[in-house]
């Protein structure tokens, strides 16, 4: 045996190079021809939507205005008797006021209209006008801040 009779056992075959252009490219392992199997096709991540959407100012609260259920005098005068408590709770059991996301609101009495019934108000924020004519009438006012 001379070395010109010398063979290989595997012949010398050019890998195919893919996705390159010309004949010879096809997909790439990109899948068929979309807006994803083009060259940086780059896809923001979800996370950074939602992050953008928070407020980036110094101090930001959730909660900045309060919820107030309001209250006037006279529907007072026309639903309870003299020396009933008034509670943001019974408030919200006789259905005078609507809860607030579930919950029973804070509740401001203003003092539209007039009353001539003694009442006792606890819990509730109350106007000067208000507390001035409650305390006309002969009731008292102990409020919570």
């Amino acid at each position: 045996m001379q070395l010109h009779e010398i063979k290989k056992n595997t012949t010398c075959k050019n890998k195919k190079q893919v996705g390159r252009g010309g004949k010879k490219g096809t997909y790439c392992g990109k899948g068929q021809n979309g807006q994803k199997s083009r060259a940086g096709a780059n896809f923001q991540p979800i996370i950074r939507t939602w992050i953008k959407k928070y407020p980036k100012l110094r101090g930001y609260n959730f909660n900045i205005i309060k919820k107030y259920a309001v209250v006037d005098v006279s529907t007072l005068e026309k639903v309870f008797e003299e020396n009933n408590i008034i509670t943001p709770k019974i408030l919200t059991d006789d259905r005078i006021v609507r809860r607030i996301d579930g919950k029973i609101p804070s509740i401001k009495v203003l003092g539209k209209g007039e009353i001539k019934k003694p009442l006792i108000i606890e819990g509730c924020l109350v106007s000067k006008s208000a507390k001035e004519k409650i305390e006309k009438a002969g009731g008292t006012v102990k409020e919570n801040k």
